[in-house]
């Protein structure tokens, strides 16, 4: 079941010491409009450090490269080697600058691919209805 599929970056990640940010290709200005009315986004982005045939090829990890924690498929974690290397992360906004998205910090690399921002609206399942392996 081999299909291919195109990804464009929409913008940059951008890390200098503890500053990080967004650059947003000029393409996609529409798309921030209403994004200045919320504090998070979600910033999925390409683990392009990552893009070789190994990583794609890896399918169980130790979480947190901690031996001590259960061989776990990588669909169970949050690891940066699978079969397609998007991340996903949660963000605090702290400005936006025209096309410059200012974060309080980001789990990704300098000049990481972002390829989609999605704005954060929390859910409506209560915190008790969630559950996590006794690893996390």
């Amino acid at each position: 079941m081999e299909s291919k599929m195109t990804l464009v970056p929409v913008g940059r990640v951008r890390i200098n010491g503890d500053a990080a940010w967004i650059d947003i290709d000029p393409q996609y200005r529409d798309a921030m409009v209403g994004l200045d009315g919320f504090s998070h986004i979600h910033v999925l982005f390409w683990f392009h450090e990552n893009d070789t045939r190994e990583s794609r090829a890896t399918r169980q990890v130790r979480p947190c490269r901690n031996p001590s924690n259960p061989v776990t498929g990588v669909f169970a974690t949050h690891s940066p080697l699978r079969p397609n290397l998007i991340g996903l992360t949660l963000c605090r906004i702290t400005a936006i600058d025209g096309l410059r998205i200012h974060l309080a910090g980001i789990d990704a690399r300098d000049n990481s691919p972002v390829v989609d921002i999605k704005c954060y609206i929390p859910p409506e399942a209560a915190a008790e209805s969630i559950r996590v392996p006794q690893w996390v």
